[in-house]
């Protein structure tokens, strides 16, 4: 609530000039004290009732739940609420504070919120249904607007008034649990709202309101980047004292603000002498123009990196890349997309001089629109301008590079021209990344919901945590408590597995992303009222953010189907139970429900150890429900792996709903 401050002895300054009252020659106390009451009442009563943010137009609100509304107004007033035709009364507090519980709704809607005191607050077109959490790291916050190229036909016939989504935008706290969060907007599904929502929450709430028919509400609380301990309470985290006296200090404001401006100060003078350097910037006739002579360049096949490397370490700075190629007459006049796949680090385009497009960094896809007008019939010249910040330049393989027109491709791989425009030093210093410090996202994000009810949580996170996988069960079974503890109930907790990642390989004897998929395995089995969606098949070897978000939000549906909802329906994949040995081999058993094993010509994924504890490649055979394992080189083993590495392609290990198995060890 946003209060009048009062200075010395409570009076407002401008009571306090020239020695306080007396500055009115008042002729009697009588008459002061009449006017400070006249004054503080005036005060007061002009205090207006306050909503939360969240509570607002086209939100969703819990059903069969009691609702708590809740807000600010001037201490003691007394209010009026009125929802679904039934008047509810409530009085602030001395602080201003109020909170009132509404009765539990059905499924339904649309509503009216009205709140009356001294101002009346009208908040519209509510409906109750079910509401998720979702929150975690960049793969939750990842937007449709990024996997249009897969599933773009589908989002675009696609509008749903019953479906309602709010991001919450970032910000974080290190003094103190807050009480609000910035201004935020929920909006319902269509085309063109769709391409900010969270494609994993998009395709969740897409498939539990065509399997239920009920309203879906997604709050989506997720910071890209963030480690898990961010998002846990300076009470929940007493048992790791290292991050608390991380956060601790942080609570100084004058040295996070010092180190943001510090933090800034090398990127932003790097950029600026690379810009100043930069030749093709500079010369005369820049080298993005089309009556530039790159006659002298030098060539290479677009996905060949050499050229970013010298003596086996990278080049940084900036390199400019040419290609002419053939448009045909029907592209003239026509709207076309331009996809430059991934590029490491940053870039800007231009089409026969004109810029189309830039991203400032390595992870999102370069899907750059071509307006009409851009494209002309015959030769037309694409320029890359390229920023390298560090490690090795390159145009990442395996994605689409491209013009679209009409249906029709017309590829861009093959010989480019390129030429370094400045070399640099990669930029020294970098500041702290303050939103992924403990406690801060917690507070400032995860407890100003608290009041509003949710049917559950939705997690995806794990990536920052890969290199500290041994305190990730601990970390996760806290913040999972943490988090029922302040809703004050048992919610259930979905957890995405991390997907495969990085360079394929069926076996790695240490590898951070299998440890931590095996601990997340370990969550959705000992920790009550969890599940666990894997995704060991749906990611990308050069993409930490694969484009396939719907099968996510597919298998997070069906998890949300079984445990919350109750139906009896196949929600995992072979859920590893158990190992016996019978001489060179062992007899993997799986969870009854899950181990209607599919049969393959040959079983994939599979690795055994003996004593040693090195790993080694095996065989592997399905007999009945039951997966038999064994290998040559082990004569006695004694511990079995499947799909044990960062990107375990190939592993194919399935039940006969088409459900994978989570990646997992024996004990």
């Amino acid at each position: 609530m946003k209060q009048t401050v009062l200075s010395k002895y409570n009076l407002p300054l401008s009571l306090q000039r020239r020695g306080g009252l007396g500055c009115f020659r008042m002729k009697n106390l009588h008459t002061a004290v009449i006017f400070i009451l006249f004054l503080f009442s005036a005060i007061f009563s002009s205090a207006e009732v306050k909503l939360p943010r969240l509570i607002s137009d086209g939100m969703i609100l819990q059903r069969d739940s009691p609702l708590k509304i809740w807000g600010w107004a001037a201490p003691n007033e007394a209010l009026t609420v009125n929802f679904n035709k039934a008047d509810y009364k409530t009085s602030a507090d001395a602080q201003g504070d109020w909170v009132i519980t509404l009765p539990a709704q059905k499924a339904g809607g649309p509503y009216t919120l009205t709140i009356k005191a001294s101002n009346t607050i009208q908040v519209n077109n509510i409906l109750t249904g079910d509401v998720w959490l979702c929150s975690g790291q960049s793969n939750m916050e990842t937007p449709i607007s990024r996997v249009m190229s897969m599933f773009g036909d589908e989002i675009n016939s696609y509008s749903n008034s019953k479906i309602r989504y709010v991001k919450i935008p970032l910000t974080y706290n290190f003094h103190a649990p807050q009480t609000d969060v910035p201004p935020c907007t929920w909006t319902d599904v269509t085309p063109e709202t769709a391409q900010d929502f969270s494609a994993v929450a998009y395709f969740f709430a897409k498939e539990m309101f065509e399997k239920t028919n009920i309203p879906v509400g997604i709050i989506n609380s997720s910071v890209g980047g963030s480690p898990a301990e961010a998002w846990i309470s300076e009470e929940a985290l007493q048992a790791f004292p290292a991050y608390l006296n991380d956060k601790r200090i942080c609570e100084s404001d004058e040295f996070v603000a010092e180190m943001q401006r510090l933090g800034s100060l090398p990127g932003r003078r790097w950029q600026e002498m690379l810009n100043q350097q930069d030749k093709g910037l500079n010369e005369a006739v820049k080298w993005s123009s089309p009556t530039y002579d790159d006659s002298s360049w030098q060539t290479s096949d677009l996905l060949d990196n050499s050229w970013g490397r010298k003596n086996s370490r990278p080049v940084n700075g900036v390199f400019w890349f040419r290609k002419t190629i053939e448009i045909p007459a029907d592209f003239e006049n026509q709207d076309a997309m331009l996809y430059m796949g991934r590029i490491v680090d940053a870039d800007s385009v231009f089409v026969n001089g004109k810029f189309v497009g830039t991203t400032g960094y390595q992870y999102p896809p370069r899907n750059y629109q071509l307006p009409k007008g851009i494209l002309k019939a015959g030769k037309n010249l694409i320029t890359v301008r390229l920023v390298s910040q560090g490690g090795i330049p390159e145009f990442v393989k395996d994605k689409p590079y491209k013009i679209v027109c009409n249906n029709r491709e017309i590829s861009l791989t093959g010989e480019w021209k390129y030429r370094l425009g400045v070399q640099m030093n990669p930029p020294g210093g970098g500041g702290i990344t303050f939103q992924y410090k403990p406690v801060g996202l917690y507070n400032a994000m995860i407890t100003p919901l608290q009041n509003f009810p949710v049917k559950g949580f939705i997690w995806y996170q794990g990536e920052s945590n890969t290199d500290r996988y041994i305190e990730y069960y601990d970390l996760m079974s806290t913040l999972i408590g943490d988090w029922r503890n302040l809703w004050k109930k048992d919610l259930p907790f979905l957890i995405v597995q991390l997907a495969n990642y990085m360079e394929p390989a069926l076996l790695q004897q240490n590898s951070g992303w299998a440890e931590l998929r095996d601990v997340q395995r370990k969550l959705s089995q000992t920790v009550p009222n969890t599940g666990l969606a894997v995704t060991i098949d749906v990611g990308e070897w050069n993409d930490i953010h694969p484009l396939n978000k719907k099968d996510v939000g597919k298998r997070l549906a069906l998890q949300a189907r079984s445990i919350v909802y109750g139906e009896k329906i196949v929600k995992d994949g072979p859920v590893y139970q158990s190992k016996s040995i019978d001489g060179n081999k062992i007899i993997l058993s799986f969870k009854e429900g899950t181990n209607d094993l599919l049969l393959v010509d040959e079983l994939k994924g599979f690795a055994i150890a003996g004593s040693d504890g090195i790993f080694k490649l095996a065989k592997a055979s399905i007999d009945g429900n039951k997966v038999i394992v064994w290998s040559d080189e082990v004569a006695q083993p004694v511990k079995v792996r499947y799909a044990w590495a960062n990107n375990p392609d190939g592993a194919n290990l399935r039940n006969k709903s088409g459900l994978p198995a989570s990646p997992f060890q024996s004990e």
